[in-house]
């Protein structure tokens, strides 16, 4: 039997004290809120006139928050009179130390000159108990759970070679937007998904419409404006 292709494989390790307790990180296409899943594919429309599409039926909405994978929050996190507090019941650290709350925090003088930046605010960070391994040559992006505006926080965006790093722990920050918010942040809530990158170097051009590529234009144009689905059918991967 020939080995398995590892081209395209990451791999997520926790410690052995922590194997069945933490929850683990998942297909972002396993991972959809539940309002995707009930809202529906079409509504009424007084302004445009008759039926539209909602974005359960845009490819590029759903195909950017079913793509990667989803980081978890390691335990329940309750919010409230402005206070964080959790239970982590985790075993004591043996083979290696690791973090046992679900939470961090920044100083907010690490954000000065950011739009983020709030005197009187720390930034959160999330733990994560997960060291990923990407194959050679590749990256990952991590960034807020796509289109999750749902959520009551905002987790920055960053890029980690995780070929070359990929023993050690990658934590989230993140800025807590709803202040209002109170109650539970349920274990296993997503609080990032990151993205598989090739790290390659490309170069950019600009160009005018050739005869040509107006033709290609005008044509696709005008086949969207009469059919609807066009870029499901046509041109999704």
């Amino acid at each position: 039997m020939p080995p398995p292709d590892t081209s395209q494989l990451l791999t997520f390790r926790c410690p052995k004290e922590l194997e069945g307790l933490l929850p683990p990180p998942i297909p972002a296409a396993q991972g959809l809120p539940d309002w995707l899943k009930t809202m529906p594919q079409e509504v009424s429309s007084e302004i445009m006139g008759g039926q539209n599409d909602t974005v359960k039926r845009c490819p590029p909405f759903v195909d950017a928050m079913t793509s990667g994978f989803l980081i978890p929050l390691i335990c329940d996190i309750k919010f409230e009179n402005g206070e964080f507090t959790w239970d982590n019941d985790l075993p004591p650290c043996g083979t290696i130390n690791f973090p046992r709350s679900p939470l961090g925090l920044h100083d907010s003088t690490q954000l000065t000159g950011t739009p983020f930046f709030e005197p009187d605010r720390f930034v959160i960070k999330f733990h994560n108990l997960w060291t990923i391994e990407a194959p050679e040559g590749y990256s990952l992006l991590f960034t807020h759970p796509v289109n999750r505006f749902d959520l009551p926080f905002t987790t920055l965006t960053g890029w980690v070679d995780c070929d070359n790093y990929r023993d050690g722990w990658i934590h989230f920050p993140a800025r807590w937007r709803d202040t209002n918010f109170s109650g539970v942040l349920p274990k296993g809530t997503p609080v990032a998904q990151c993205f598989p990158v090739k790290r390659e170097k490309w170069s950019l051009q600009t160009a005018v419409f050739t005869e040509e590529d107006t033709q290609r234009t005008h044509d696709l144009i005008g086949l969207m404006s009469r059919e609807t689905g066009v870029y499901r059918r046509r041109f999704r991967v």
